[in-house]
């Protein structure tokens, strides 16, 4: 399998010489890596000039776009900077993160994962921050859910979603939209991958109703997205995450802002919520 890989970065000198090194010791190499270098102001792009001399199979590419650690739009648009430099022949696109580092057998278990079924359509490990001294399994997230610093893209699924959304919601939208499509989705979790930093930790104050937005465009309903804000707000330990997600959810509705989803689409994710929430209640239907 072609294994092509979009790495965007803003200011990540402390960690993206630990990732780069990781993909160059994998056990199996992708064929290319573009790290997409999005209005960095630090020694970020030394770090990357390092690589690209050195492997052929990694480029760079310099873009100028905001300065502030927004998620969503900005991520993505540097993502697709980064895409429009590759060819088409590829069999699996990665979407990775510079403050990660891979196990280094993380893309040869991802090839077993896609040839063992051909319905699987996204697939990665788990990720895991530093506690003290010991590497913990960050909480935020399922662990059936490929979380969005390390997912892998089957070329097929990831025509079918239409690509990743410009949007904030992005990496739960894809996954939702892939089983819509009758696609699976997959975790390997003898993967860890180390998350070098915790998810929103850097992330502008700008940001903070951006998750109730995302739950709106789509379209969870007010039930699903007071739970869902819950549950998170419990994992993270904040009445405030909660708050600004609530908020944030009924600024997006106040203001009439498109969805990301038709309703088929949101009838579909709404359904496939619930059936979550019914599992983890102990709820069969009759």
């Amino acid at each position: 399998m072609n294994i092509y890989i979009v790495i965007p970065v803003h200011n990540e000198d402390s960690c993206i010489d630990l990732m780069l090194q990781s993909l160059v010791e994998q056990t199996l190499q992708p064929k290319q890596v573009v790290v997409v270098n999005d209005n960095s102001t630090d020694t970020t792009e030394t770090i990357i000039s390092k690589y690209t001399k050195s492997f052929p199979w990694i480029t760079s590419i310099t873009i100028q776009s905001s300065s502030n650690h927004l998620p969503g739009t900005k991520v993505i648009n540097a993502f697709y900077k980064g895409l429009e430099t590759l060819d088409d022949d590829y069999d699996v696109i990665c979407k990775f993160d510079a403050d990660i580092i891979l196990p280094k057998n993380y893309l040869e278990s991802l090839v077993t994962i896609f040839n063992a079924d051909k319905k699987v359509g996204i697939a990665g490990g788990l990720a895991y921050i530093k506690k003290e001294d010991t590497w913990v399994y960050e909480t935020i997230a399922s662990k059936e859910h490929v979380r969005g610093p390390f997912k892998a893209y089957r070329k097929a699924c990831f025509n079918a979603i239409g690509g990743l959304k410009r949007s904030i919601g992005w990496d739960t939208l894809d996954v939702l939209l892939a089983q819509y499509y009758g696609w699976k989705v997959q975790t390997d979790k003898t993967l860890q991958v180390k998350h070098l930093k915790p998810t929103g930790k850097t992330y502008h104050k700008s940001s903070k109703h951006l998750q109730g937005e995302a739950l709106y465009k789509m379209r969870f309903g007010t039930l699903l997205m007071l739970l869902s804000a819950l549950k998170s707000a419990i994992a993270r330990r904040s009445l405030t995450y909660f708050i600004n997600t609530v908020q944030g959810y009924f600024k997006a509705q106040s203001h009439n802002i498109t969805p990301l989803v038709t309703e088929e689409q949101g009838r579909f994710i709404r359904h496939l919520r619930w059936q979550g929430v019914k599992k983890k209640l102990g709820i069969t239907n009759a």
